[in-house]
């Protein structure tokens, strides 16, 4: 690994970093090759069984067939765990980058030639599985996944379609989303004369100091724009790519795939997203206005989006106090909680620092059930990187909860999955508020949630559009670096309001966002979830009795339940139009605290 790009803070303390020998000792093991070859010939065999015989099994032989496939997923789970967590702790190292690719290709290989089993699956016909599922407990264990995988039956293509798109991945999607990885992780950024990570520059736009702010953003608005043609190329390639993978399967919208993995039906979403488009002006645009008066400024400059207020002491938080603060929040709502987040401080399950070539966000990998999560955060000390602490943290633990489910039944939709991490913010924001006597301090603290709030739930909401346009766009012909730019610019102007003002740098800032490119359509599960733990949060502070009982269980379901029966113990429906509305209203809220 390569060591830090600014020294350490000695206000911050030592950061943790991972070992990742509970998954494989190194690269050059023993271990990682024999799963490998393992795996491999347990694939082949396991093809010889079931090819073109699925639909001649009773419901016992399928059972033992989904448990057969699982165990052979768990392993090539592990593999390319491992792989994915050693380059995204160093994506400029070129062996750790042919590792991770050399590893991904075989895996592909191994999994193409498991592809008929869901295929064969899916052309049983309902009435016979749904037969076969009440007469085999061993299947009946399968009940939810099967349910899942049924979702996509319509827009199933042949199997030799099937088999040369998912063994083309590696060579098609995966190599622009790579091109992208190590392309952004080798930026470097320049402030006064210093040259910084994405993750070192980012942060500087939370500076207290105006003029610090502006150094970075023109930094980063300079860069992006040397290397926009190349972020254009990439987005217009993926756009097209998956327009003609929906074109030929049969999806009605671009966003539908993402609807079906999220186990939402699309009504809801566009409820949510209506919804929040028309909370706008009573969220965004009237908090940013107090925060222009605050700021003594009739408009702002988009770099003081995310400046401190002026009453901010701007404090350094230790990495100490980061860990003792998120798990004493979490405690305070549930031991038992609190208990499995300890762990991952207890052990080597964290990276924290700030490196080059290091990922420059932050995450919780689930690996597989049998092994444990991993976090990567880049720790700086702020408020807002406790409030990260926490959000992964509370992924961690409830990858850890539904560990037992196993793998298939383990995948909980990004919908869901955001609820935990949200909760585990709130928990957080909550426990730092109630401790604060001071007025002009908790003022900060809460205006600093508002933004976190609005950065989860009205800029997601905004990030979803921009996807819509571009996607919607781009079956027309490509689109130019400036045509991306307008159609960012539009988003940002009707989300944030009408006090910021941009420069020409702004309208590149589109391209360094990972989740346009990895997974399309993923961030308005940020907002599902803001809103989901607003909702939930006030059934806690009602008193509902035997709230975390129910919170746990709901977290150690993972995907066995949709969200409709994960919610009804709460007495809450997301399907149900006011339930957006609810919970907007916890952030208009806590404007309305602030301006008071």
């Amino acid at each position: 690994m390569n060591k830090p790009v600014s020294a350490e803070d000695e206000n911050i303390g030592p950061l943790p970093t991972w070992n990742l020998g509970d998954l494989y000792p190194g690269r050059d093991c023993p271990e990682f090759s024999a799963d490998f070859d393992a795996v491999a010939a347990d694939a082949e065999e396991f093809q010889k069984s079931y090819q073109g015989k699925v639909a001649g099994l009773d419901g016992d032989g399928l059972g033992e067939a989904v448990a057969g496939f699982e165990r052979i997923n768990e392993i090539l789970g592990r593999i390319l765990s491992y792989a994915d967590l050693l380059f995204a702790g160093d994506k400029n190292d070129p062996e750790i980058a042919k590792f991770h690719q050399t590893a991904t290709e075989r895996a592909n290989r191994i999994s193409t030639g498991l592809v008929f089993f869901t295929l064969e699956i899916n052309r049983i016909e309902d009435a016979v599985l749904k037969g076969m599922i009440a007469a085999s407990p061993a299947l009946a264990r399968y009940a939810p996944w099967v349910r899942d995988l049924r979702e996509f039956r319509p827009y199933q293509l042949s199997d030799e379609l099937e088999r040369l798109l998912h063994e083309k991945q590696v060579a098609g999607r995966g190599a622009w989303n790579r091109l992208f990885d190590e392309t952004m992780a080798g930026l470097q950024f320049t402030v006064d004369r210093k040259r910084l990570t994405s993750a070192e520059v980012f942060h500087l736009m939370s500076d207290k100091d105006g003029a610090v702010r502006k150094k970075a953003a023109k930094a980063i608005g300079k860069v992006l724009g040397e290397n926009v043609r190349l972020s254009a190329l990439i987005t217009n390639t993926l756009a097209k790519d998956k327009e003609i993978e929906d074109r030929w399967r049969g999806f009605p919208e671009p966003a539908s795939s993402r609807h079906l993995d999220n186990q939402v039906e699309a009504e809801v979403v566009a409820a949510l997203v209506a919804a929040v488009k028309d909370a706008y002006p009573r969220l965004s645009h009237r908090y940013y206005a107090l925060k222009a008066k605050w700021m003594g400024r009739e408009r702002l400059d988009y770099w003081d989006r995310n400046a401190p207020l002026p009453e901010d002491a701007d404090t350094t938080i230790s990495w100490a106090g980061a860990r003792d603060t998120v798990l004493s929040a979490y405690g305070a709502f549930s031991p038992e909680l609190a208990d499995i987040g300890k762990r991952f401080f207890d052990n080597p399950w964290i990276d924290a620092p700030v490196r080059a070539g290091k990922d420059s966000g932050a995450f919780s990998h689930p690996t597989v059930p049998k092994v444990h999560p991993y976090l990567l955060v880049n720790y700086q000390g702020k408020v807002r990187d406790v409030m990260t602490l926490a959000h992964e943290l509370g992924h961690g633990v409830h990858q850890v909860l539904v560990a037992d489910q196993g793998l298939f039944l383990a995948d909980t939709p990004l919908t869901l999955a955001e609820t935990a991490s949200v909760f585990g913010e709130m928990l957080t924001f909550q426990k730092l508020a109630a401790h604060e006597t001071d007025p002009g301090r908790r003022r900060v603290m809460i205006a600093a949630k508002v933004e976190d709030m609005i950065n989860t739930v009205v800029r997601q909401v905004a990030f979803y559009e921009f996807e819509r346009q571009v996607h919607d766009a781009r079956r027309e012909g490509e689109l130019t670096p400036d045509q991306l730019g307008d159609i960012w610019m539009q988003v940002q102007k009707d989300s944030l309001g009408p006090v910021f003002k941009y420069d020409k740098g702004y309208r590149n800032f589109w391209s360094y966002i990972p989740h346009f490119i990895h997974a399309p359509f993923y961030v308005y599960a940020y907002a599902f979830g803001d809103c989901l733990v607003n909702s939930l949060y006030a059934v806690y502070e009602d008193g509902a009795n035997g709230f975390q009982a129910r919170y746990l269980d709901m977290l150690r379901a993972g995907g066995t339940l949709r969200h409709k029966e994960l919610l009804a113990p709460f007495g809450l429906d997301a399907g149900d139009p006011g339930f957006w509305s609810r919970g907007l209203d916890v952030i208009s809220g806590l404007i309305d605290q602030i301006e008071a």
